[in-house]
């Protein structure tokens, strides 16, 4: 052989473990609150807020609890997702949170 020395692997191999401990907790994972993925970095960067709440707020809806919040009716938070975020609508929004969670989680 010509004596080729690979470097790196011990970091790819530290990498691999934190995705494999970051996969396995997601798949323990039943739930995520909205402050775990809808950070206030998400928020400055993809909306006008730094915050879900202020968010919220500003759209005249208001979300104490789980319930709520699934009342809120479709429609007008759609419409207020279109005018004040980068999204068209709060599946779009929420798919990109739950997407930069993902690979948070995974290390990526």
């Amino acid at each position: 052989m010509s004596g080729i020395k690979i470097t790196g692997l011990d970091k790819l191999q530290k990498q691999l473990k934190q995705m494999e401990k970051g996969a396995k907790e997601l798949e323990r994972t039943k739930q995520v609150s909205f402050t775990e993925l809808f950070t206030p970095s998400f928020m400055r960067k993809y909306t006008h807020f730094s915050s879900f709440d202020e968010f919220l707020q500003s759209g005249g809806f208001k979300a104490d609890s789980q319930e709520e919040f699934e009342a809120i009716p479709d429609e007008p938070f759609d419409r207020h997702v279109a005018t004040v975020t980068t999204f068209t609508d709060w599946e779009d929004m929420l798919g990109k949170a739950t997407e930069l969670y993902t690979l948070k989680k995974l290390g990526l």
